[in-house]
């Protein structure tokens, strides 16, 4: 049966004109297809994210050394990757100072910066714990034996922790990226949730600790039992860092908040009390102060609670 094409087609072979719409998606695919034009970077906010960065690298380098290496000053790996986060904390400490102080602020910074975070503050501490577990509750050192692999449960275990810390590290810096609404000063005197550096601070300081009476001067007078036990401990320290970096509990952000703006005399002065006791056992003070920072927002939670209760039992 013969098919007749209506009177307003066109000729066989010949295609009808497009509506002009028909352009608009292509239009709108052209655009989407070219390069976004990135604006001009700050130097010096830059260099010191990636100097953020380059210092979580090292870290995880100098954790994967074996257990006998002594590099400069009968440091061990775990002692040098322990620094290298810290140094890591003051570069993400001034580059958005830096960023501010110029009026450098940029989407890619932040988003540059929460990269050099998950590094530094969430793979390299996380890494540092299961080298810290294997070498010294492991068989000999061994840190082959902890890991998804092995037979061992408490292996698995341990690495579950590490791995759970790293993702809670990751949703708290996606989280953070979303909830700030912009880079000012003020934007950033509370944080919802541990921050990542005061996590990774609680748990690398401990490692230093750790180091410094395990591998130090005082490692023949300090017990074995001590030793992994202390090491196990910072595992459970690792695991509720984790949950607090996932948790709503309110963090103030203690540069800003104590050190920002025109302050008394006085104010300074006892600035310099911390600061002497620092000079004299940085080792203690740091785990003293990140650990007490840890856990600072549930205390004054269980503090608030419990004023609230006393308070309904008195009405």
């Amino acid at each position: 049966m013969t098919q007749h094409r209506p009177d307003d087609a066109p000729p066989s072979g010949q295609h009808s004109p497009s509506p002009a719409g028909d352009d608009e998606p292509r239009t709108s695919l052209a655009r989407r297809r070219r390069r976004m034009r990135i604006a001009p970077m700050s130097v010096f906010p830059t260099m010191c994210t990636l100097g953020n960065l380059v210092a979580g690298f090292a870290a995880i380098h100098y954790a994967s050394k074996p257990l006998d290496y002594l590099g400069p000053w009968d440091w061990t790996g775990l002692t040098f990757a322990a620094v290298l986060v810290f140094i890591g904390m003051i570069f993400d400490a001034f580059d958005g100072s830096i960023a501010r102080l110029t009026n450098s602020t940029s989407e890619l910074g932040a988003q540059l910066d929460s990269l050099a975070d998950m590094v530094t503050f969430g793979i390299a501490p996380a890494y540092m714990a299961t080298v810290l577990i294997g070498r010294y509750v492991g068989a000999e050192g061994d840190i082959n034996l902890i890991g998804p692999e092995v037979d061992s449960i408490f292996g698995r275990l341990m690495w579950g922790i590490a791995a759970a810390y790293v993702c809670c590290a990751a949703l708290r810096l996606a989280r953070f990226n979303v909830e700030t609404p912009d880079a000012s000063a003020e934007s950033h005197l509370i944080f919802r949730g541990l921050p990542s550096p005061g996590a990774a601070g609680a748990v690398v300081s401990l490692i230093l600790l750790h180091q410094h009476l395990s591998a130090g001067r005082f490692a023949d007078d300090v017990p074995i039992e001590f030793i992994r036990g202390s090491a196990l401990a910072i595992q459970l320290i690792v695991i509720l860092c984790a949950f607090g970096m996932v948790s709503s509990l309110p963090y103030v952000h203690v540069i800003n908040r104590y050190a920002r703006g025109r302050r008394s005399f006085g104010y300074v002065v006892l600035l310099v009390v911390p600061l002497v006791i620092f000079i004299w056992s940085f080792h203690y003070v740091l785990a003293i102060g990140f650990c007490a920072y840890a856990i600072s927002a549930p205390v004054q939670q269980l503090w608030r609670l419990a004023r609230r209760r006393k308070q309904a039992d008195v009405r």
